[in-house]
């Protein structure tokens, strides 16, 4: 790294977080910082990265933060509780893949069918980290948040599937048949990720929680466990012809379930180093990977990009929620704290860096461009639109009332403590 880059981020890493604090409660979240430093190292030409640094970070800071979204998720709760994140994923999820691609289908009409649904996969996945302060405020009934936030810790995962078989469909498509061949490449990397999954989040899980609990682990190495474990589950599954990516995913979501007595090492490990992995992909989002899209913008990449974060999103959303009692308000709260980030950013970068689709820059160019008006939409309307919600619905706090119904809180990526501010 260039020293006047590593300056750069160490500078901006101090300052913003020496009114972090205070600007939990303001319209500026840590991705918009790191994106504009990012703009600004890419314009000055301080930041060079080659393509196999790219694909290190990008491939780590995903199994990191699938793993870690995973394992916050408690499945005995959300199986007691969980009748909105159910709905969400279960018909918001596959609502809204459908009608991204639909619309993908209409706004670029050269895209084949699984060009189109591949599009809309990638995009499918919610990032909460960039609307931190829905999650985690308390002005927000706690049913509502945690619902977002589970949904957020799973629908990574549960997408991922449909990215690798739309990616596989596409490219036999392009390279002229083949199907079979593609279609059981895919079949295994979705089978034999997931039993790569289960046995390093058990057994290592376990191994762990023995360690700890005899005296054996200190706690720096319980959080580096996170690393050792991500790593462990995406590297097995790749030597075995499973997808890596699936395995963190699910060694995260075993591990959180089975080992619960653990857990407290991956959400500090989450808000500190995790973080941090975050943010620099965010830099090199600003720096690197905005200035070879932006060539491609035109009026329909930022049709399709405005309509996947409203319509094709809201609709979606009010739809799989109608009957659950909640207010239109809430359902247009939910419906727009779908902000698309991480995820959505890795899976084109890995997929444009396979080279199997021709459409590759224009795919890489709608996925860049939503997630470069999310980062900066939802950014700059999570605290104030929680604030407004939270006083709306302040004013039925009857158990009654299907938005304060009991709801267990979950760990979210980043604590928020705008409720303990004065004003």
């Amino acid at each position: 790294m260039e020293p006047v880059l590593l300056a750069s981020v160490a500078a901006v890493l101090i300052a913003f977080g020496l009114v972090s604090r205070r600007a939990e409660r303001g319209v500026v979240s840590p991705p918009m910082i790191f994106l504009l430093l990012g703009l600004l190292v890419g314009k000055l030409g301080w930041i060079g990265i080659d393509g196999g640094a790219l694909d290190g970070l990008a491939e780590l800071t995903l199994a990191v933060v699938l793993f870690t979204d995973a394992a916050r998720i408690d499945l005995a709760c959300l199986r007691r509780e969980g009748a909105i994140p159910a709905r969400l994923l279960g018909i918001g999820l596959p609502l809204t893949v459908a009608a991204g691609a639909a619309v993908a289908c209409v706004v670029f009409p050269a895209l084949g069918m699984w060009e189109a649904l591949l599009i809309a996969a990638i995009l499918a996945p919610t990032d909460a980290a960039l609307g931190q302060a829905v999650v985690s405020n308390p002005l927000v009934p706690v049913r509502i948040r945690q619902s977002l936030n589970v949904e957020s810790g799973l629908n990574d995962g549960i997408a991922l599937p449909i990215v690798l078989v739309a990616a596989s469909m596409a490219g036999a498509t392009e390279e002229g048949g083949n199907f079979a061949y593609w279609l059981r490449f895919a079949g295994l990397q979705i089978v034999l990720g997931p039993l790569a999954g289960v046995a390093v989040g058990y057994l290592g899980g376990k191994a762990v929680e023995a360690a700890t609990r005899s005296g054996w682990m200190n706690d720096a190495f319980q959080r580096l466990s996170v690393l050792g474990l991500a790593g462990l589950a995406f590297g097995g599954a790749e030597l075995v012809g499973g997808n890596g990516f699936i395995a963190a995913f699910v060694a995260g979501l075993t591990l959180g379930n089975a080992t619960r007595a653990v857990c407290e090492c991956l959400y500090e490990f989450g808000e500190a180093e995790g973080q941090l992995l975050t943010l620099l992909v965010f830099l090199v989002f600003g720096a690197i990977m905005i200035p070879e899209a932006w060539p491609h913008w035109d009026g329909r990449a930022l049709l399709y990009a405005v309509a996947r974060l409203t319509v094709v999103r809201m609709l979606p959303v009010a739809a799989s929620l109608l009957g659950a009692g909640l207010r239109p308000a809430t359902l247009a709260f939910v419906g727009w704290f779908g902000p698309r980030g991480l995820a959505s950013i890795l899976y084109a970068l890995i997929i444009v860096e396979e080279g199997i689709l021709e459409s590759g820059p224009l795919l890489e160019s709608i996925v860049m461009l939503t997630v470069l008006l999310s980062t900066v939409a939802h950014g700059m309307t999570a605290y104030p639109m929680a604030r407004r919600y939270g006083k709306l619905l302040g004013a039925e706090r009857e158990s009654t009332v299907a938005e304060h119904r009991e709801a267990t809180e979950l760990p979210v990526r980043i604590r928020h403590s705008a409720g303990t501010l004065p004003g």
